[in-house]
């Protein structure tokens, strides 16, 4: 009887045990200022004159990353403006513009796959923007790191 009730036991406890896979496909993420940052809505564009646009949304918080090409390679941040990154928040109580730009800021975004045939772009980021407001001490930069895209997907718009 007592095996029994252990067997019933062990059952119930394995029966009882789940696995919650949630899937982040597509994604774009990081950690900003060191805190995880998830973009609730994404999309990217692949511009006529070659240049592509990834953006990701968290309510008023977007992040914007630009680079010259789709070529997968790493491009280099803060060189000029050919690549570029952007964060801004438009709540109305907390208004902030950074960006990154000719000798402005740092960083990288590294393109590892442009999926033609599925029409979806993935890769890295990680970059140091400079708020606008020179006059913002308080919040003078914003550091994005271990920044992801995943299978965005990609639209064909005009030049930007």
């Amino acid at each position: 009887m007592k095996k029994i009730f252990q067997l019933t036991l062990l059952l119930i406890v394995l029966s009882s045990c789940t696995e919650d896979v949630k899937f982040n496909n597509p994604a774009f993420q990081g950690l900003k200022d060191n805190v995880f940052w998830r973009a609730t809505t994404y999309k990217a564009y692949a511009n006529t004159n070659g240049s592509v646009t990834i953006e990701g949304t968290l309510g008023y918080e977007k992040v914007i990353l630009r680079t010259p090409s789709s070529v997968e390679q790493v491009y280099i941040l803060g060189l000029d403006d050919n690549a570029m990154a952007s964060y801004s928040n438009t709540l109305p109580s907390q208004l902030e513009d950074y960006y990154t730009g000719t000798n402005v800021g740092s960083g990288q975004i590294e393109i590892t796959e442009f999926n033609v045939a599925n029409q979806t772009i993935s890769g890295t980021f990680k970059f140091i923007a400079v708020n606008e407001d020179e006059t913002n001490t308080d919040k003078p930069k914003v550091n994005f790191k271990e920044g992801v895209f995943y299978k965005i997907p990609i639209a064909l718009t005009s030049n930007l």
